[in-house]
């Protein structure tokens, strides 16, 4: 429809129109050779191993496999298959404005023993098709793992399921913890 010669519009203003380079008009992309396929296949299983690995150390892992990859190629893998390093980041655990900020009660404690204290924290897993989502319940004191969910869907259900099934178990707990304060 876009090359279609009918006189009424150049192919430049057409382009310009329907906001398409004109180059992408006349050279069709290549498909990734062999290669190229084998290095993403590499490379994204590598991060699956290694995500806090950054393009030195993807691509000093290849050259020790056997394959001549430089650093920015290694940058260019790792783009394609949409591998951000796993890193601190500045300015993570600031509290966002308006946000209640929980007291720490267990500073008044002397000894905390095992029962009076449970913490809880979620964490994901990668899967090949995304992620899934793990709830742990843990005793502060004695570091054992109460209850956990495991779960596709990141919704307040599975949280509450895996500390209905603990408090059915246990008895009166003096604090329950998790990271957004205490309940």
């Amino acid at each position: 429809m876009l090359i279609k010669a009918d006189g009424s519009l150049s192919l430049s203003r057409k382009c310009e129109l329907t906001g398409v380079s004109r180059a992408s008009l006349y050279c069709e992309a290549k498909p990734p050779d062999a290669e190229r396929l084998l290095l993403r296949r590499l490379v994204d299983e590598m991060y699956m191993a290694f995500p806090y690995y950054g393009t030195r150390r993807v691509s000093l892992h290849l050259r020790r496999a056997g394959h001549d990859v430089s650093r920015d190629l290694a940058r260019s893998l790792m783009a394609e298959v949409r591998w951000r390093t796993v890193y601190p980041r500045p300015r993570t655990s600031r509290a966002q404005p308006g946000h209640k900020i929980y007291p720490y009660l267990l500073n008044d404690l002397e000894r905390i023993a095992p029962g009076e204290v449970l913490c809880a924290d979620i964490t994901y897993i990668p899967m090949r098709g995304g992620f899934s989502y793990l709830v742990g319940v843990m005793d502060w004191a004695s570091r054992f793992m109460l209850s956990w969910e495991l779960d596709n869907t990141l919704e307040a259900g599975f949280c509450v399921s895996a500390e209905v099934v603990l408090f059915y178990r246990t008895e009166v707990v003096l604090v329950r913890w998790t990271v957004q304060g205490r309940k």
